[in-house]
């Protein structure tokens, strides 16, 4: 099987990021972005985002999860903790998000620490989910191997049957991470491959140090 994409070619020409318009602190680029994207560009979960993380086999692994909050402390999302994925953020917190808004033709890059959240934080969240949801965080013992669909189903029917008319309390193997970040990268794109990248690296003091790259 072959297929040449060498003649793939797109312009970008939506946009232009440059020195003198960007704030000191990363995390207000971010959210101005978000909030754009998320109101012009018709992206349909604009908090879709790629989390990469180093695995216990030595290799990087890159899968999509949903962004729930954004602070200026970090990023938020929530998975289950024995999953592959969390197993990788236990045996090394180094992560990598990335944004990738192709009506914006927009990129971010996001390099830093994954830690969990305060259990009372996940039980909030875990609380407001649809009920569907919480019983799937259940259903599921994510990463491992099963031996069909139907297992899945008859264990969802199971639950429904066991807690009918009751409370359903989050495992405790199910919650939140935050990723503080120590770096991004906001790419815009710009009209014959010369892109926007402007990078932001957290100094020993905590502020930022901001940096034009080449494209």
């Amino acid at each position: 099987m072959e297929k040449d994409l060498s003649d793939y070619r797109k312009s970008y020409q939506k946009g232009e990021l440059l020195l003198d318009n960007v704030p000191e602190n990363p995390l207000e680029l971010f959210r101005d972005w978000f909030m754009e994207v998320d109101t012009h560009f018709n992206v349909e979960e604009t908090n879709a985002m790629t989390i990469s993380t180093l695995g216990l086999d030595g290799y990087p692994k890159s899968r999509v999860v949903l962004l729930k909050k954004y602070t200026y402390e970090g990023f938020i999302f929530y998975t289950n903790y024995l999953s592959e994925k969390g197993n990788a953020i236990a045996h090394n917190p180094n992560v990598c998000l990335s944004f990738f808004w192709q009506s914006a033709e927009r990129q971010i890059i996001i390099k830093g620490k994954a830690e969990k959240i305060a259990e009372n934080l996940s039980d909030g969240y875990f609380e407001s989910r649809p009920r569907g949801s919480q019983l799937g965080a259940i259903v599921s013992n994510q990463s491992e191997i099963i031996k069909d669909r139907n297992a899945l189903e008859e264990r969802l029917k199971a639950l429904e049957l066991q807690y009918e008319g009751k409370e359903i309390e989050r495992p405790k193997y199910w919650g939140g991470y935050i990723v503080k970040p120590i770096e991004l990268e906001f790419w815009q794109g710009r009209p014959n491959r010369l892109h926007d990248r402007i990078r932001y690296r957290l100094q020993a003091d905590y502020n930022w140090k901001i940096e034009r790259l080449s494209p």
